[in-house]
């Protein structure tokens, strides 16, 4: 390909001048924002004010069920107590540990497997068999092997991320349009520079896919193993409140673990905004 070929191509695509849009004014725009926030809530302004008004009216037990009134002032006295912080910081020690270990190894191993033919002939087969092991099902084999403290509940939580990160890092790695590759060799470029600016930019949309369910996966592994063995986090919490029958506690700490695999999963969608900014 000849450097004035090159150039035109780097050239941008111009168009035909036309009208410029309208632009919104401020207030129809704000309008607009606000009527797309109301119709987000609606369902979960519906869920919690059928959640206060269920137990209130006796369509529920309130032993079994408590209003959200009732749940909410039992969450800001654990919190404003700091009972509720140290159990929130150990789950998520443990989840963020896991999560982050999780992607150090399934990232580059992926990679690997999508590029390389013989590492994905000789792992597959293996990778295959634990990718249909659950990771609760492996939960006694992590205590049995790494003891009841945190180093068996961050190695679950790996397990469990390893997987969605690994399987979308395969796919997005291998999925790169095939001429955008030809392209980038006819202008003689190295492979590792092929693998590190044309492979890996264009798998990271399906790798961060696979990134933000590992996210909601370290949160649902998290209170399991917080169920065996743990004397601080929210599953400890919560299964602690139910065995002494503390039921606003209970819920307390599911409403926890609800707002901290909400916020974790908007940080992700942050991050991913800002790492990918060169797509619509």
């Amino acid at each position: 390909m000849s450097e004035t070929s090159i150039a035109v191509i780097d050239q941008p695509v111009t168009r035909a001048a036309g009208p410029p849009a309208p632009e919104a004014k401020p207030g129809r725009r704000a309008a607009r924002l606000l009527g797309s926030g109301l119709r987000r809530s609606v369902a979960i302004a519906a869920f919690l004010a059928l959640w206060q008004i269920a137990p209130s009216v006796g369509w529920v037990d309130p032993a079994f069920l408590s209003p959200l009134s009732e749940v909410l002032a039992t969450w800001w006295r654990l919190a404003s107590g700091g009972d509720l912080w140290t159990d929130v910081w150990a789950s998520l020690h443990r989840s963020l540990a896991g999560f982050a270990i999780a992607i150090s190894i399934a990232v580059p191993l992926g990679l690997l497997i999508a590029w390389y033919r013989a590492v994905a002939g000789v792992l597959s087969p293996l990778l295959a068999i634990f990718l249909n092991t659950a990771a609760v099902a492996l939960l006694p084999v992590f205590t049995l092997i790494l003891g009841i403290g945190d180093t068996s509940k961050i190695a679950i939580i790996a397990y469990a991320c390893f997987w969605p990160v690994l399987y979308n890092t395969i796919s997005g790695a291998r999925d790169v349009d095939p001429l955008l590759i030809k392209s980038a060799r006819s202008l003689g470029l190295p492979p590792l520079k092929l693998f590190t600016k044309v492979i890996v930019p264009a798998a990271l949309p399906t790798i961060f896919t696979g990134v933000r369910l590992a996210g909601a996966a370290s949160m649902l592994v998290l209170i399991t193993t917080e169920y065996v063995g743990a004397k601080a986090g929210l599953g400890y919490m919560i299964i602690s409140a139910q065995f002494n029958f503390q039921i606003p506690e209970m819920y307390a700490g599911i409403l926890t673990v609800s707002i901290l695999g909400v916020a974790f999963n908007y940080l992700l969608v942050f991050i991913e905004s800002k790492v990918l900014r060169w797509r619509a």
